[in-house]
């Protein structure tokens, strides 16, 4: 294997991945997306780091269902070395984080492609917000990433064990993390997913201390950071496109820009019923298979809450989370079924003088 590749996580997964699928050819070789610019991208091949760019065929292929590539992704690139490469196609992926697109139009944004870990970063001063941790870790589950909730500016809180306990009823199974990267504190307890070979990104929202984090885990200034306001917390973008950094754990990290808002992007139900475990297991002992936990009798979850053993505010946002997304999927269904038929029919005449599938992509 090759020292460059190595370093940004190839292993025998992708070498067999890559013999799978023929692409082991003089012509053609492996790379890994490393910062995304639009349309040209960075990219880190066995020659060394360049710039990339999608073949025509390739973005249309991706262009209406926003799937394109997107930091972490193993491709197929041909060039010589310093020159622009082109990106013919992609290794299937592993894992994904992603939500759903802004404004009126319902297709998925990718975030970070064959991730291992994500780092829900929140900081623990006015901007803590239970809720919002909740739709982050729907984010990971659905896209087969474990995540990890990170306590950022513990040297901000007076109740730190007080915030845990919180943040551990609503994520069970999930390893929740309080660190101070100006105290230079926690910085072991992430070690064990910072090892060689392992990708790891992080997410959360403006302000939250993504990019200080990110320069306190490599030991240099590397992101710009920011201050936010003292009275609401609320910070600027400092990061403004997805990055990856080889850490000197030997892991690589991606780093994500701040987040608004997140909008749930889910094609089943695997992230919401891992982030609500609990929920979903109450619901199995309902009076009614379809029960709506609203107001059925018998209902085993509105019963929880009156005894105390599960809080309101958290079946209320899974209520609102399992709507919101229905509505996604109904309006993604629709979506689906316009582009099928608008679709052009595909011409399946053999060329006269045929050419390898390889060849015609480069047209």
């Amino acid at each position: 294997m090759n020292k460059h590749l190595e370093e940004y996580g190839w292993c025998a997964h992708w070498q067999e991945l890559w013999i799978t699928f023929d692409m082991n050819h003089a012509e053609k070789k492996p790379a890994r997306i490393i910062a995304d610019h639009g349309h040209l991208l960075r990219i880190m091949t066995a020659d060394g780091e360049g710039w990339g760019r999608s073949t025509g065929r390739l973005r249309r292929e991706h262009e209406e269902t926003g799937t394109g590539l997107t930091v972490g992704d193993w491709v197929e690139v041909s060039g010589q070395a310093g020159d622009e490469a082109m990106i013919h196609s992609m290794l299937p992926r592993r894992s994904r984080v992603s939500r759903q697109a802004a404004g009126n139009v319902t297709k998925e944004q990718l975030i970070a492609a064959n991730v291992d870990t994500l780092l829900i970063v929140a900081a623990l001063n006015y901007d803590f917000n239970l809720r919002r941790l909740e739709r982050y870790m729907i984010m990971a589950w659905n896209g087969g990433v474990r995540p990890v909730i990170v306590l950022s500016k513990s040297d901000l809180c007076s109740n730190i064990e007080e915030r845990m306990a919180l943040v551990e009823g609503i994520a069970p199974g999930v390893e929740v993390i309080a660190l101070s990267a100006v105290q230079d504190q926690g910085k072991e307890q992430l070690e064990r997913y910072l090892q060689p070979g392992m990708t790891v990104a992080l997410t959360g929202s403006s302000g939250s201390g993504k990019s200080t984090l990110v320069n306190w885990l490599l030991g240099e200034n590397v992101q710009l950071t920011q201050s936010v306001r003292e009275a609401d917390s609320r910070g600027r973008h400092t990061t403004t496109h997805r990055e990856m950094f080889v850490l000197p754990q030997g892991a690589v990290l991606i780093d994500t820009p701040g987040m608004r808002e997140l909008n749930l992007w889910e094609e089943g139900d695997q992230g919401l019923a891992l982030a609500f475990g609990e929920i979903e297991q109450l619901a199995t002992s309902c009076k009614f298979h379809n029960c709506s936990h609203t107001r059925e009798s018998g209902c085993a979850v509105r019963e929880a809450i009156q005894n105390g053993a599960l809080e309101g505010k958290r079946l209320d946002n899974y209520l609102k989370m399992q709507k919101e997304l229905q509505f996604q999927q109904r309006k993604e269904l629709q979506a689906s079924k316009r582009r099928t038929a608008t679709s052009k029919p595909v011409n399946n005449r053999k060329p006269k003088h045929a050419r390898s599938i390889r060849e015609w992509d480069e047209a």
